[in-house]
């Protein structure tokens, strides 16, 4: 068998262990997927009148159109969440140095940890999409190839939180510790365009909500699906994506490739 068929195989078996974990505990996947739809809740029905008079919306039904990009990439952000947490477990469990006496490649345990991160963020992105359209967002003018390249760049962000979860989990001693190092993966959609358009804020913070991760994949993702202009923030957008992927990963690598201690 070739290398590439057993880190296949291997990294096959990490995945249905991490699916069989997260179907037998869903606690953790739930709480965190509340923290979006709560979000969306609040701001439509509490806030929605106010909050689309500041965006020069007319009613509440434009300020949804405004919101939704923005609670679907902080879903992403809180449900990764579960991936620190579920790394930080399996090495202060010991699993991890079981797995080190096994014939099992190593790098397999970080990827079965990962896609299966992945598919539960594209999940959980699926029921807050439902429960937006329930409410009444619609995207009427986007065409297929939009709504492909909207699912692409949702999954390519997912991927890059996935590898910084995963490596915020190996730098943690423990699962708490994980769970309070991923806190700014929920904190920055807050300080985002997601709720209000980042030319509003104070101008000495404008920079740092306009260039931060969420920003430039928000307005792209608005863009797609309502045909706003999306302008550089396409390209920074795939920039963060690749950067915060190559840095979860090599960050991830080094940390679980040093011998404990």
């Amino acid at each position: 068998m070739s290398a590439l068929s057993l880190v296949v195989r291997d990294s096959n078996t990490m995945l249905r262990r991490n699916l069989l974990h997260a179907r037998r505990y869903p606690s953790l996947t739930l709480n965190l997927l509340l923290t979006p739809v709560m979000m969306l809740l609040l701001f439509v029905y509490i806030f929605g009148d106010v909050m689309s008079a500041g965006i020069g919306g007319a009613d509440r039904s434009e300020y949804i159109a405004y919101i939704v990009p923005g609670i679907l990439l902080m879903t992403i952000g809180s449900t990764v969440i579960g991936a620190a947490v579920s790394v930080s477990t399996d090495m202060s469990e010991g699993i991890i140095a079981r797995f080190r006496t096994m014939a099992v490649h190593r790098g397999s345990v970080l990827i079965g940890h990962v896609i299966g991160s992945v598919l539960q963020v594209l999940i959980s992105l699926v029921l807050v999409g439902a429960v937006a359209a329930a409410i009444g967002f619609r995207s009427t003018d986007a065409t297929v190839l939009e709504w492909l390249a909207a699912f692409g760049l949702l999954a390519l962000f997912a991927l890059a939180l996935t590898w910084i979860a995963v490596g915020m989990g190996l730098a943690s001693p423990n699962a708490e510790a994980a769970s309070n190092m991923a806190m700014p993966l929920i904190l920055l959609p807050l300080i985002s365009s997601a709720f209000i358009p980042a030319d509003t804020m104070p101008g000495w913070f404008q920079p740092i909500a306009e260039y931060q991760p969420f920003t430039p994949a928000i307005e792209t993702l608005r863009g797609l699906l309502l045909g706003t202009e999306i302008g550089h923030n396409g390209w920074l957008a795939i920039a963060w994506c690749v950067g915060l992927s190559a840095l979860g990963y090599f960050w991830s690598k080094s940390l679980f490739e040093r011998d404990p201690n």
